[in-house]
């Protein structure tokens, strides 16, 4: 008989809080700012305050388009690269407005 697994509580170092991510590998800036703009908005109206954003390391293009925008949408109030376990350099974590 299979045991039921139970969710540790949120902020537990073996499982650490979900967050929402959008996976923009292999997208160019022009394809990606405006699925970025759409995922702050669903997640806003959906209540999460911390979100990522996956974009990789590759040439860092992405990540410093990435970083520009998110420097003037009227929805973050501020963003960082994520831990080394959770993407580091190749991922942004993003805090948004409660408000």
């Amino acid at each position: 008989m299979a045991k039921k697994v139970r969710r540790a509580s949120t902020g537990s170092a073996w499982a650490p809080e979900a967050v929402p991510s959008l996976d923009l590998h292999a997208l160019t800036v022009v394809e990606a700012l405006p699925r970025v703009d759409l995922f702050l908005h669903d997640c806003y109206r959906a209540g999460y305050h911390r979100v990522r954003v996956v974009h990789g390391k590759g040439t860092g293009v992405l990540k410093i388009e990435v970083s520009r925008y998110l420097s003037t949408h009227p929805l973050v109030i501020g963003y960082r690269a994520s831990d080394v376990y959770h993407g580091g350099i190749g991922a942004t974590e993003v805090d948004l407005s409660d408000k």
